[in-house]
């Protein structure tokens, strides 16, 4: 199978919160889809933090990021774990039906939990909508505009996970979010930082 052919799918980008206790938490999701009038579907893979929270708080919401949203957001929840990291320490955020929404996204949907699918490494939450408003304008993000002009890579316990194909015959990949450096990393200054998940040059092993 030529696995290029799935990166052809639309997604948008989305940070899932929810609360563990009076605490928020959350991270990026891309899988998510309206399938009724008044329920939406998320996958959160069975390793994230953000899974076991959303099971024992019962409630999710989605915050829907646009192009030019905060260039923190996707780093901190899309490759920190909410286990040993306060995501919304430096975030800005209200709580909205007793669950965390982003100040910087274009809109909100709050969901109540009603059922679930298992698959072998995700489950699919169904939310019932119970709340959900528009924030500012933006063009949504979608996950091609992510690849191809942020140039983001994706976690390996993101559903849509492919292994990039490297071009170079030198590379370096960051062990944190799976960005390929082409070259010699080696050769960047000592502060160079990884333009996805802004962790230091020290996080990189060869290809």
């Amino acid at each position: 199978m030529n696995n290029e052919v799935l990166k052809d799918l639309s997604y948008g980008v989305y940070v899932v919160s929810t609360m563990n206790d009076n605490k928020p938490t959350g991270c990026i999701a891309n899988s998510i889809m309206q399938v009724s009038y008044d329920t939406i579907a998320v996958s959160i893979n069975h390793q994230n933090y953000t899974h076991q929270c959303m099971e024992k708080c019962g409630k999710f919401a989605i915050s829907i990021l646009g192009e030019h949203v905060n260039d923190d957001i996707i780093p901190v929840f899309g490759f920190e774990t909410g286990k040993t990291v306060d995501k919304f320490e430096k975030i800005e955020y209200e709580i909205t039906d007793d669950v965390a929404v982003l100040k910087d996204a274009i809109g909100y949907i709050v969901c109540e939990i009603i059922d679930k699918m298992e698959t072998e490494t995700h489950t699919i939450f169904l939310g019932r909508i119970i709340d959900g408003d528009i924030l500012q304008g933006d063009t949504p993000m979608t996950y091609a505009y992510y690849h191809k002009v942020k140039k983001g890579s994706s976690p390996k316990t993101a559903p849509t996970y492919v292994e990039e194909k490297v071009n170079s015959e030198l590379c370096y990949r960051c062990t944190i979010c799976n960005y390929i450096y082409e070259g010699d990393i080696t050769k960047e200054p000592d502060d160079y930082v990884c333009p996805i998940c802004k962790k230091p040059k020290s996080v990189f092993v060869k290809c």
